[in-house]
């Protein structure tokens, strides 16, 4: 016969593990049963040193106390329900998570009850769910006033999540009234007065917020106009609401929530429409995919797990003391500014769904030209890092946006840029972020390699390894930002034109600063082509100095690096993709006679929906070697290390300039060499 212990009761091997029970734990500590249940609970009605005694014999036996009888006892579940319209909304989720947090903490649980939006059903969904536990909270529950107040009645303790209760139970309310109103505010700010909204499930308080904040900003905007469409809560309500979203022309759309954007996003890709080139697109709740959509959505940032935390607190006080009064809280969301919203497009281009079948047909809104006479003007807002600075003529047409790059990604090497710069046909000859190098900004300063630091974005070169993604990007930044007269252009003839002057701080990935830049961009228009029936065009006059105040500085690029060919660097043009580009230099036409050519001058002449236009790019000074592209994308700009790496000795300094001309028509290559010349023949300042 063999025998053993198993854990020092006297259990046979193989035998079930018995389990102390609270009369063993009674005889142990010496005391009742009652005493015992007093002590597990947490009364504290029993004498400390009897308390001690009792928890010692309990951890002694192992014993666990039973959930269902400490609930009989207590007249509690320690567990509550979270009541919400939709789980596979993040929103939901997170609210969840936060409940749960708080709960945890407390020694209570959370069980989840999901009425998939269905209000006929949600006030038995409550009503059960409250049945199994201690207390509710609701989330953005969808049945009337009337149902909701008698709901609240029969399942108190609640607290309620994104809806107003009158002061009859605890409230978080976010105020999307004014999100709404931050969304409409940013969207105008950037030209838009034809702006549609998706809107949310039909008996959604929170989408009866956010209409309201609508409604504000229609009465501050006399001229704006908010078309209203019905789509729904999910992604397939925002993809089926695209042909909608282009038929009604409108140049923004604003979504009830960021998965409806996830939706109309997939829509308007597949129409072939650009966002935000051809129709900007905002959100609610931002989400965290939000950031990580393409292009990133901007939307407005609802703290949604502090709201679950938050209600638990509220609902923990009134499981506490019924008598807790209730109270409201209000959430102000903030508005996060990302790639899918930009600039009205003012470019003859854009796509709306016309025909009664649904498919995509492309409609040009011819803008005529009309010369302007006055010269451009610079707008300077109160504050240019969070508001953009514009270049006008005329009656207002808008030729030129600076951005201050706050928005881009880190691994873009975060830099001021211009986008998007427009004809005076209003055609726009920039691009940002594109598929195919989402590191292109418009017209900026981008340098691959400053003593080590990417200035270009992207991934970096590396020799035997290849493009490579490195921690290494640094950042411009701009330290002051003012608008200055000039002196009147000899060519322009149209008065004292002005210039944007800005101090740049380029600080490397550590945040050590780098370099000091000076940055002078004027604009100008340029005096019809004597001899010539292309229509006016305007000029674009960027200088940058650059000086090495922190030390001396090597600029490198991946041809210096050894990838030959790749000499970037510098100031750089981006273009948009067109139906045709032709390029043309002093050494011929073609890509491949104008990349790495010393020619004083490269013209970009592009076809688009019927539509021609030129970009002459003038190296008014030094003549650098070129890096081109047109096959593969359109983009250009004056190499600063083509072959070799640039050395500026510390207190030395560099020159960037380049001159750009902007025409609603195409130039052959005589006449852009004519033009060229004539503007490097005491025509600039």
């Amino acid at each position: 016969m063999v025998s053993g212990s198993a854990g020092g009761t006297g259990q046979r091997a193989g035998q079930r593990r018995v389990t102390a029970t609270i009369g063993d734990v009674a005889t142990a500590a010496g005391v009742s049963r009652a005493t015992v249940s007093r002590v597990m609970n947490g009364r504290s009605t029993v004498d400390a040193a009897i308390a001690e005694r009792v928890r010692d014999a309990a951890a002694s036996l192992s014993y666990r106390p039973s959930n269902a009888a400490r609930s009989l006892a207590l007249g509690r579940t320690q567990t509550v329900a979270l009541v919400v319209p939709d789980l596979g909304n993040p929103v939901f989720q997170q609210i969840l998570r936060g409940v749960m947090d708080g709960a945890a903490e407390d020694g209570y649980r959370v069980l989840v009850a999901d009425t998939v939006e269905d209000d006929q059903q949600e006030g038995a969904i409550a009503l059960e769910a409250r049945m199994r536990c201690d207390a509710l909270v609701l989330v953005s529950p969808r049945i009337g006033d009337a149902e909701l107040s008698a709901l609240i009645a029969d399942v108190e303790p609640v607290v309620l999540v994104n809806r107003e209760t009158g002061g009859a139970a605890p409230s978080l309310v976010v105020d999307y009234e004014d999100a709404a109103l931050q969304v409409v505010e940013h969207l105008v700010a950037l030209g838009h007065r034809r702006i549609v909204y998706l809107g949310g499930p039909v008996r959604s308080a929170s989408d009866e917020l956010r209409r309201a904040g609508l409604a504000r900003s229609r009465r501050q905007h006399t001229d704006l106009e908010i078309l209203d469409l019905p789509a729904g809560p999910d992604i397939q309500a925002g993809h089926a609401a695209a042909p909608a979203v282009l038929a009604t022309r409108a140049t923004a759309a604003v979504a009830f929530n960021d998965l409806v954007a996830f939706g109309l996003l997939a829509g308007l890709n597949e129409a072939g429409v650009a966002v935000p080139a051809d129709i900007s697109v905002a959100g609610f709740d931002d989400i965290e995919l939000s950031r990580y959509a393409t292009p990133a959505l901007t939307t407005v940032a609802v703290p949604q797990a502090e709201l679950g935390r938050h209600a638990w607190r509220e609902l923990h006080a009134v499981i506490d003391d019924d008598a807790h009064p209730a109270s409201s809280a209000r959430f102000t969301p903030s508005l996060e500014v990302r790639g899918s919203t930009g600039p009205v497009p003012q470019g003859p281009e854009r796509v709306h769904i016309t025909d009664d079948d649904g498919a995509v047909v492309v409609q040009r809104e011819e803008i005529p030209t009309v010369p302007p006479t006055a010269p451009p003007i610079w707008s300077l807002p109160a504050d240019p890092e969070a508001d953009a600075v514009v270049l006008t003529v005329g009656d207002g047409l808008e030729l030129v946006r600076r951005d201050a790059g706050d928005r881009m990604p880190k691994v873009h090497a975060r830099r001021p840029y211009l986008h998007p710069v427009h004809t005076l046909g209003g055609v726009p000859l920039t691009d940002v972020s594109p598929v195919d190098h989402r590191h292109h900004y418009g017209v900026g300063i981008a340098v691959p390699d400053v003593n080590g630091t990417s200035y270009w974005g992207g991934r970096t070169f590396i020799e035997d390894v290849g493009p490579t993604l490195l921690k290494n990007h640094g950042r411009q930044t701009s330290r002051g930002i003012r608008v200055e007269a000039t002196p009147a252009s000899p060519r322009s003839g149209a008065g004292a034109d002005e210039a944007l002057v800005e101090d740049v701080l380029w600080s490397d990935e550590h945040g050590d600063p780098q370099l000091r830049e000076e940055r002078r961009i004027t604009g100008r228009l340029l005096p019809q082509i004597p001899g010539s029936a292309a229509a006016p065009g305007w000029v674009l006059d960027w200088r940058s100095t650059l000086h090495a105040d922190h030390g001396p500085l090597e600029i490198r690029s991946p041809a210096t690096n050894g990838r030959p060919g790749a000499g970037y660097g510098g100031l750089f043009w981006r273009l948009p993709i067109a139906e045709s580009t032709k390029v043309l230099s002093a050494a011929g036409t073609g890509e491949t006679r104008a990349h790495g050519s010393t020619s004083p001058w490269v013209a970009f002449v592009q076809q688009q929906g019927g539509r021609s236009t030129t970009l002459l790019l003038v190296q008014p000074s030094q003549v650098r070697p070129w890096f081109l592209r047109s096959a593969e994308y359109p983009g250009a700009g004056p190499a600063l290390a083509w072959d070799s790496p640039l050395l500026v000795p510390d207190g030395g300094s560099v020159q960037l300039d380049l001159v750009a001309v902007l025409l609603d028509s195409a130039l052959t290559g005589t006449a852009a060499a004519a033009l060229a010349a004539d503007l490097t023949d005491g025509g600039r300042r």
